[in-house]
Parts: structure tokens; C-alpha cells; sequence
């Protein structure tokens, strides 16, 4: 609608004509995704929660399953001679221990599961956390293949594991067994050699001397048959147990989630409100009087949706979402170019 207005100025008069938009009034809205990174769309502020990381593996139920044992402390390993068991062992087996200042810390095979072979020669220096044995475990297990990342994520130790199995029963507890590197080749050491004819002659003139029987030569044979295999290598991969009351069927699929890292009552704010990763960050602070500071943070834990902040805030303050921008390498250079500007200043 065009509408004509009669305006005078210093005797001459001047129309000036004005459009009107029909149907609608005020500026075009903009689009919030073509906001650039530092500008305050919200705000929000420190709460405070339980947080937890967890690594989700693919698992299978698998009857025998070899896992590791790793040296407790760093210093020289030094192995004891395990004796073939005629069954499974119900209490701990002693394997060998690490010897530090003069004295020994001892490893074990775990009760329910059988010495399978030595990792590392006798006498080797290793370190802390260093697979050095391989034990192989009688009944059911629970094996999940893993790759490098999820490995360096729970390297350090995890806290719980759960177990689910496919169309099965879950969740439960599943307990780790050994450690996560992959493992080489185990060996055990053959058996000490019989009696030579000397010693034979010599205990058939002393009389002490007998020939082995049958079933004594058979047992001889085993021993040596399984004193010589030791265990295979494996991948990189996580072994666990079910409780005894969990029905588990040979290869049936499972899924194991891996707690590796909690904290209570964390200190947390949004992702989004943060710039940076790795244990260091940044964030933007509005004040009461509508400035802003930025502010460096120490963080921690996150679960892609909040992350800790371990140091750097109080609880009280107010964060502008998106976070600040991180200035670039460029930027930093002509910053420190600047006259009166000093680098690294």
C-alpha cells in the first residue's frame, strides 16, 4: 500500500511517498546457526552429579579362555617350577615373583585356573603392569577383543565390569581376569632330565633303583607333552567371569561394559560451554554487569554431554554457551609482534 505525504520545508512542499508491508511487522529473524563461536546465545551454570567413563565391548562366552598375569612392581622376574596339577587347583598357585631392593614380590594364578606358560626368560628385568605368565582358566569365560584406544582407555585399571548376554541373562558382575595386552607365546620349561645310566647303574648296584611302570612312563609323557606346548599368542583382548548362577552357553554373544573411571559429586558444566580438551580448557564468565572474562579451567571426566571441572571455578559463576574461541597460531604471532609486546609474554 503506497500512501503520499505532504511535507513542507521552506515554503516548498515535497510528497514523499512511504510503502507499507502488508502481513508482517519488524526485522528478518536470523538464523542462530550462522552465529559465530564466542557470541552469548545462552548462558548456563555449574551443577553438580556423579560421572562416569565407560568403554562398551563385544564379547563371546568361550570355554578355557588364556588370560595374563603381570608383573606387580618392576625389577627381575624370577619364576618358580610349577608342577603339573592333576586337577583344577582350587586355591592359588604361586608362579614366581619380582625382585626389588633385595626382596621378592610374588605373582599367582588365580584359584580355578592352571599355570600355562612363562611370557618372559628367567631372571629378565621387567616392568610394573608387564605381562610376564599366562594362566589359562577351567569352565566358561567371557573374552572381548579390543583395539588400542579402548586398551589405553582402561589400561590404568578398571573400576567395575558388567556383562549382558545377547538374549541371555544380565546385566551382572563380571570379574577381570589378568591383564588387557595381547599376549606372546607362552613356553613352560621341560621337566628335569631322568636319571642317566650312571645314576641308574648306581642305583641298581645300591639297590634303591626300580624301572618305571607303565602308568608311571605315561604320566612321565604327559608331563613332558605339557611342559613343552605352554599357550598360543592372543590378540588384544579383556577376559572376565560370570557368577556361578549365570547360565552360560559356548560362543553365545555378550556385550561387557567397562567402567573405567568415576567421580561423585562432580563439579560439571555443559560441553558446549567449554574450548579446549586433554585436561585443559577455557571458559567465558558473565558478570553481573554484563562483561565477560575469560577463564582457564582444569577438567576431568566427561560423558559427551558434561565434562568435570576439577579446578578453575567456584560454583557460583555464569558461562556464556558457545564457549570462547581459542585464538589461533596466527593470531598469537602478530599478538606477540605488537609493539611493547614481549614473546611469551
Amino acid at each position: 500500500m503506497l500512501k503520499q505525504v505532504l511535507v513542507r520545508l521552506g515554503g516548498i512542499a515535497v510528497v514523499v511517498a512511504t510503502a507499507t508491508a502488508c502481513g508482517s511487522s519488524g526485522p528478518e529473524p536470523t538464523n542462530p546457526d550462522l552465529v559465530p563461536r564466542g557470541t552469548a546465545l545462552t548462558t548456563a551454570k555449574p551443577t553438580r552429579q556423579d560421572l562416569t567413563n565407560k568403554v562398551s565391548l563385544n564379547g563371546k562366552v568361550t570355554m578355557n579362555p588364556v588370560f595374563g598375569l603381570v608383573a606387580p612392581i618392576g625389577g627381575q622376574v624370577r619364576f618358580m617350577d610349577v608342577a603339573v596339577p592333576t586337577s583344577t587347583p582350587t586355591v592359588a598357585t604361586r608362579v614366581g615373583s619380582v625382585w626389588t631392593d633385595g626382596g621378592p614380590t610374588w605373582f599367582e594364578v588365580p584359584a580355578g585356573a592352571t599355570f600355562t606358560g612363562r611370557l618372559v626368560d628367567d631372571k629378565s628385568t621387567v616392568t610394573a603392569g608387564m605381562p610376564v605368565a599366562s594362566a589359562k582358566l577351567a569352565g566358561y569365560g567371557i573374552a572381548a577383543d579390543i583395539d588400542s584406544a579402548q586398551a589405553y582407555k582402561i589400561a590404568d585399571g578398571s573400576a567395575s565390569v558388567q556383562g549382558q548376554i545377547k538374549n541371555g541373562p544380565g546385566p551382572f558382575p563380571c570379574t577381570l581376569l589378568g591383564t588387557i595386552a595381547a599376549l606372546p607365546a607362552g613356553t613352560v620349561p621341560a621337566p628335569p632330565p631322568a636319571n642317566t645310566d650312571k645314576d641308574a647303574d648306581k642305583d641298581a648296584e645300591d639297590g634303591t633303583g626300580s624301572s618305571p611302570t607303565g602308568q608311571q612312563q605315561q604320566q612321565q609323557q604327559q608331563q613332558d607333552t605339557s611342559g613343552g606346548t605352554g599357550s598360543e599368542p592372543t590378540g588384544l583382548r579383556l577376559v572376565c567371569t560370570a557368577p556361578g548362577d549365570v547360565k552360560l552357553i559356548n560362543g553365545a554373544s555378550a556385550t561387557l561394559e567397562v567402567v573405567t573411571q568415576t567421580s561423585a559429586n562432580a563439579l560439571v558444566v555443559p560441553v558446549e560451554a567449554v574450548a579446549g580438551g586433554q585436561g585443559k580448557g577455557k571458559v567465558e564468565i558473565v558478570k553481573s554487569d554484563g562483561s565477560k572474562v575469560i577463564a582457564d579451567v582444569e577438567l576431568g571426566l566427561t560423558d559427551g554431554k558434561v565434562v568435570e571441572i576439577k579446578s578453575g571455578l567456584t560454583g557460583d559463576e555464569t558461562l556464556s554457551m558457545p564457549g570462547p574461541n581459542l585464538p589461533t597460531a596466527e593470531q598469537q604471532q602478530q599478538d606477540q609482534q605488537q609493539p611493547g609486546v614481549k614473546a611469551g609474554s
